[in-house]
């Protein structure tokens, strides 16, 4: 299965979400998604992501959209790093890969000289009608979630 590229149609998805809750793309319609993709729960640049998306949520849900964190940690992780984090956003566990297969967001990546498979931080905007508008594939956090803003307030 080719990943999902700018212009699709997102298939729907469901995912066992923070605070008890199963997140349905399709219950979204009629509102604009912000689906990031991270590594690790409680990890420096995982945490710098989580933190530059809370401080700037109110102005994503002013725009509109709704910010949903991705990674392959379980519940109990995600949370922890939510409460630790004071995290106004849910946080979906993908401990089967599915949506990342789906987002074609699992690399093999280098750490600490090993060779590894693990998610490649990267962040999608799917528009009100469920189509994917924008992708930001291998990011680097300075001034990322500023720009994902940006994207939002232009739709």
């Amino acid at each position: 299965m080719s990943a999902i590229q700018s212009g699709d149609t997102v298939a729907d998805f469901s995912l066992p979400a923070t605070g008890g809750e199963t997140f349905t793309l399709s219950a979204q319609r009629g509102t604009i998604v912000v689906l990031y993709f991270y590594p690790k729960d409680n990890t420096p640049g995982c945490t710098t992501e989580a933190q530059n998306f809370r401080d700037l949520y109110p102005q994503f849900v002013k725009a509109g959209a709704l910010v949903v964190g991705v990674s392959r940690d379980s519940l109990k992780s995600h949370e922890n790093f939510k409460a630790r984090q004071s995290l106004p956003f849910a946080l979906l566990s993908d401990t089967d890969e599915r949506l990342c297969q789906q987002f074609g967001v699992i690399k093999l990546k280098k750490l600490y000289g090993k060779e590894a498979r693990g998610i490649e931080r990267s962040t999608f905007v799917i528009d009100r009608e469920g189509a994917l508008t924008r992708e930001w594939r291998a990011v680097k956090l300075p001034n990322h979630v500023q720009s994902v803003l940006d994207d939002v307030l232009s739709l």
